[in-house]
C-alpha cells in the first residue's frame, strides 16, 4: 500500500520511531520522512517521541520535512524519573500527525501495578487522544518487558475506560425498538503495546478474554485482513532489533472500534500491511516496523489527501 488513499478511505500509519534511545536518529529520521512521503497517510501515530529545552520535538521535525503533506502535529509527554534521565525539561511520549486540524488533544499517564521495577516506574507510559476531522485517534506506549504483563493488563483496562469516557454514548446501540444506525467512524487506537497477539492484554482488547470482569471490543486490523505473521520486531531482518537480542514478535497495532451498524461500511478494515520495514534511503527507520491500515470512510471530508 504505497499509494495514497482514495476519497472514501482513511489511511492510518503506526510507528514507534525510537527517536530518543535507539542510535543514529539523525540519519534514521530521513528514512521515516521518505516513508511518510510514500505512504501519504491521513493520520500517523508515533511513539518514543521527545523534546527538551534544547531540542525541537522530533515528531514536529518529521512533519516539517514532509511539508507537502501539511500535517498538523500534537504531542503529549512527560519526564522520566530523575535517576534515569536527570534533565527535567525532557518530555517523552507519543504524537499524532493529521492531514486535518487537530481540534482537541489530551495526554494521559497510564498506571503501573504495585511492585514494579525501577525502569517500569521511571518511564512515563502514556495514552494520547487527538480529535481531528470528526475522528477520535488514540496513540499509546505500554510497559515494555515481556515480564510486564501485569502492568500492561492494568494499562489496557485504563485505555478502554478512557476511550469509553471520551466517546460517551456515540457508539451505543439500543436493542429495544428499532436498531440505531451509526454514521461516524469508530475509534482508532494505535500504539506500541509491547504485547503479542495471544497475550491477555491484546485478547482483552479483541473481546477474546475478560479482564477484571470486563470485556472490550476493538478490531485488530492485522488479525482482520493482514497477510502473514505481521512481525513488527524481527532480529532476522532488522539489525536494530538484533542489537537488543529480542525474539521476533508482533507488538505494534492499529485497532478499529466496533463497526456494527455503521452506515455504508464505515470503519471496515480494507487492508493492512507492514511499513518502514525496508530501507528506502539505505538505513532502517527504527527497531520497530510500522503498520499501515486502510479503513473505509464514506464521510471523509474533502481538502486532505
Amino acid at each position: 500500500m504505497s499509494h495514497g488513499p482514495d476519497g472514501s478511505v482513511l489511511r492510518v500509519v503506526q510507528l514507534n520511531a525510537g527517536s530518543l534511545i535507539e542510535p543514529n536518529w539523525a540519519d534514521r529520521r530521513h528514512e521515516i520522512v521518505a516513508w511518510l512521503q510514500q505512504l501519504r497517510a491521513d493520520v500517523v501515530c508515533l511513539e518514543e517521541v521527545w523534546q527538551d529545552d534544547n531540542t525541537p520535538n522530533t515528531a514536529e521535525w518529521l512533519a516539517a520535512q514532509a511539508s507537502e503533506l501539511e500535517y498538523h502535529c500534537a504531542f503529549g509527554g512527560a519526564s522520566f524519573a530523575a535517576d534515569v534521565w536527570p534533565d527535567p525539561s525532557l518530555q517523552f511520549g507519543s504524537a499524532v500527525l493529521s492531514r486535518w486540524p487537530i481540534e482537541d488533544f489530551t495526554h494521559h499517564r497510564l498506571p503501573i501495578g504495585p511492585g514494579g521495577n525501577a525502569f517500569v516506574q521511571a518511564v512515563p507510559w502514556e495514552l494520547v487522544h487527538a480529535r481531528t476531522a470528526g475522528l477520535d485517534v488514540f496513540a499509546c506506549h505500554l510497559a515494555a518487558a515481556p515480564t510486564d504483563g501485569l502492568h500492561r493488563r492494568l494499562q489496557v483496562l485504563a485505555i478502554d475506560e478512557l476511550i469509553r469516557q471520551a466517546r460517551g454514548d456515540r457508539d451505543a446501540i439500543s436493542f429495544l425498538g428499532p436498531l440505531r444506525t451509526l454514521d461516524e467512524m469508530p475509534v482508532i487506537l494505535c500504539g506500541d503495546f509491547n504485547a503479542e497477539p495471544d497475550s491477555d492484554e491484546i485478547r482483552f482488547l479483541c473481546s477474546l478474554t475478560p479482564l477484571d470482569g470486563r470485556t472490550a471490543y476493538y478490531q485488530d486490523a492485522w488479525r482482520a485482513v493482514g497477510q502473514g505473521p505481521g512481525l513488527t520486531q524481527d532480529w532476522r531482518s532488522n539489525e536494530l532489533a538484533a542489537s537488543m537480542n529480542v525474539h521476533p514478535k508482533r507488538i505494534d497495532y492499529v485497532f478499529v472500534g466496533d463497526t456494527f451498524r455503521r452506515r455504508d461500511g464505515t470503519g471496515r478494515v480494507l487492508g493492512a500491511s507492514l511499513a518502514f520495514h525496508e530501507p528506502l534511503t539505505g538505513i532502517r527507520a527504527s527497531d520497530h516496523f510500522g503498520v499501515c491500515v486502510d479503513i473505509r470512510w464514506p464521510q471523509r471530508p474533502s481538502g486532505a489527501g
